[in-house]
């Protein structure tokens, strides 16, 4: 057991706010389909998806389910992460070959590989900022950013000390080269539709 691990049952049984609790209120509210929910830092976040959003996702899930079972690829699944009450619903994630769910039966943030988020206005702030941060201090090996907006990528890579070592630039029409990581491909962004 992980020392968050020891904070969320001991918060669980004092009656204080924790991830559980603000999802079971979010599971009874009348949240529209299509509609992705995240909390941030205690905030709670609430985004349409976009038909660009999805165009995104689904060009970066099928290019990981060309080398991984659909077991290991997931999108806008719970996963709780270091930092005050962050339960974030990556766009997509990638999990480890021996990946378990904890006694909650929510997969463990220490089994991500592979994150990778499209950027939604209202949202991109958490994007580049509390989201990168936790996933640098979970130790996320590869993060990626897709904003179309921009037409650009951001690959985060080398988690050090809450942070990423190694920031990458891309314009979509290039390729983000995960070769030399854990992820061991090269995604193609010619695809990617701009907003």
């Amino acid at each position: 057991m992980t020392v968050l691990d020891d904070r969320i049952k001991m918060a669980d049984e004092s009656g204080a706010l924790t991830l559980d609790v603000m999802f079971e209120w979010l599971e009874k509210m009348p949240v529209p389909e299509g509609t992705k929910v995240e909390i941030v830092g205690g905030n709670i976040f609430l985004t349409p998806q976009r038909d660009t959003h999805w165009e995104i996702i689904a060009a970066v899930y099928d290019q990981l389910r060309e080398k991984y079972p659909r077991q290991r690829v997931k999108s806008d699944v719970r996963i709780d992460y270091p930092g005050h009450l962050n339960g974030f619903a990556t766009d997509v994630t990638l999990l480890a070959k021996d990946a378990e769910k904890n006694e909650r039966g929510l997969w463990r943030y220490q089994d991500v590989v592979f994150v990778a988020e499209v950027i939604s206005k209202r949202t991109a702030v958490n994007d580049y900022g509390p989201k990168k941060t936790a996933y640098a201090r979970a130790e996320i090996p590869v993060y990626l950013i897709v904003d179309p907006y921009q037409g650009r990528c951001r690959l985060f890579t080398h988690p050090k000390d809450g942070d990423y070592a190694t920031d990458t630039k891309l314009d979509f029409g290039l390729d983000v080269d995960l070769t030399g990581s854990v992820v061991g491909l090269t995604l193609k962004t010619d695809d990617f539709p701009r907003d």
